[in-house]
């Protein structure tokens, strides 16, 4: 729960500071997360398809 409460106010602030932040460094910001996730997500993948071939 308390997690959840920390996580909800954490997306308040990034909201309220998005809000405020010019529209192509919100975009680019997107961006950037965006692609360090998918980088995230395929390394994931591929250890854990490693792992399991073991």
């Amino acid at each position: 729960m308390l997690f959840l409460v920390a996580a909800l106010l954490l997306f308040g602030v990034v909201l309220g500071t998005v809000a405020h932040a010019p529209l192509d460094f919100t975009v680019v910001a997107a961006v950037v997360i965006a692609v360090w996730l998918g980088v995230f997500a395929v390394r994931e993948r591929l250890r854990r398809r490693g792992t399991a071939a073991r």
